[in-house]
């Protein structure tokens, strides 16, 4: 790298200035204190960690996002985590044996390609999970403070899409797909790739019901017509997808009875997460933006490679993103004081008392000539009449 061009950074990588850095942390504070609220405890995992525990569930996609290092104490596979869900439910497996456990977590992960959220490489991933309960009330639970941390960023018009992936899993079931047929397959309805799937299905010489049930599978999507539709044309699958159409039934019950202001929309095949999910799988969009702003969904049973199976379903979003897209309150900068040059042990004295109150004091150093409003302060510390006080600045 040429000596001037040292600043750059690799791309799809950010740095955040003051004045973001403080609206980062003050939606931050809030969202950990709303979580808290609701009985989601905080957990910190690692920024690298063992490549097995990083991958375990999540199948292909995520190992392609992650970065891979060799441990020079061990030999052993590291990566730097791409996504947090999988040390969180290690965390609830291994270490806390509880019956229900409620975790939420916030911290940098990185990406080898830029993928949804934004374009960046370094989301901030801010999300909440619960172990334990593997109803409707629980998805419901994790869907409604899904929306509540988008209404905290000021992103109030928000859309949400209800899918589940254990109808396309029944009906590649149903129809006697090969492993490799299925990838195919999944491929193309995630594409929505229509000539592609007839074509394919035709070489295939499925049986007609499967056939057309599979063939009918992309177009099932809309509002919440969309259930009673799927009810009819899938009428001939097997009772896990009439059990998985039920279960969406009773999850938008349970929202429509908490929010009456709700913009639902489903789509039955709305595969993303397949190799990790299990089941119920949701998405929130807001206006003007093809990529979605927040995803989560049910990945049941994540916790057994850490010797505990468990029910589970949570959410994550980016932090960066809502702040880019939402409506958060500038954080104002301008409300230190500045304390002069002094050693004088009353000044001294007045400083950690204002420290002690919250404020924010600048102690200029000796020799230092500064301007108020530059050094980010609205007012300052005078000695008037042998004695120091606080002013307005001039």
């Amino acid at each position: 790298m040429k000596k001037n061009e040292a600043w750059l950074l690799p791309q799809g990588i950010e740095e955040a200035l003051p004045a973001e850095a403080a609206q980062l942390e003050s939606l931050r504070r809030q969202i950990l204190d709303m979580y808290a609220s609701w009985g989601y405890q905080l957990v910190i995992p690692p920024t690298v960690d063992y490549l097995d525990s990083l991958l375990t569930g999540t199948g292909y996609d995520l190992d392609i996002q992650t970065f891979k290092l060799i441990d020079q104490l061990t030999g052993k596979s590291l990566g730097i985590r791409a996504d947090m869900t999988p040390q969180v439910a290690r965390i609830d497996a291994h270490h806390l044996k509880r019956e229900i456990s409620r975790l939420c977590y916030i911290g940098t992960v990185l990406h080898t390609r830029a993928d949804g959220f934004a374009g960046s490489r370094s989301p901030i991933q801010v999300g909440a999970e619960l172990y334990g309960h593997a109803g409707v009330e629980s998805d419901a639970e994790v869907i409604e403070l899904m929306l509540r941390t988008l209404s905290m960023a000021g992103l109030d018009k928000v859309y949400l899409d209800l899918g589940h992936v254990g109808i396309y899993r029944a009906l590649a079931k149903q129809a006697k797909l090969s492993a490799q047929h299925e990838a195919e397959l999944f491929d193309m309805m995630q594409r929505k790739a229509l000539p592609e799937i007839n074509d394919f299905i035709s070489e295939l010489q499925l049986d007609g019901d499967v056939a057309a049930m599979l063939l009918a599978l992309p177009e099932l999507n809309g509002d919440e017509k969309t259930i009673d539709r799927a009810i009819t044309v899938l009428k001939a699958a097997s009772d896990d997808v009439m059990r998985a159409l039920d279960y969406l039934k009773q999850v938008t019950r349970v929202l429509q009875s908490r929010r009456s202001d709700l913009n639902l929309h489903f789509d039955l095949a709305e595969l993303r997460g397949y190799h990790f999910h299990t089941g119920i799988v949701f998405t929130a969009f807001v206006a003007g933006q093809g990529q979605e702003v927040a995803r989560g969904g049910r990945y049941d049973e994540i916790g057994e490679v850490f010797g505990r199976a468990r029910p589970a379903t949570g959410f994550s979003t980016d932090l960066k993103t809502l702040i880019n897209l939402g409506d958060v309150a500038a954080v104002d900068l301008n409300t230190a004081i500045l304390a002069p040059a002094n050693s004088d042990p009353a000044l001294q004295i007045l400083i950690e008392s204002l420290r002690a109150d919250g404020e924010a004091v600048i102690h200029l150093l000796p020799g230092q000539q500064a301007d108020a409003a530059v050094m980010n302060c609205n007012r300052m510390i005078q000695n008037i009449d042998d004695k120091w006080h606080v002013v307005e600045a001039k």
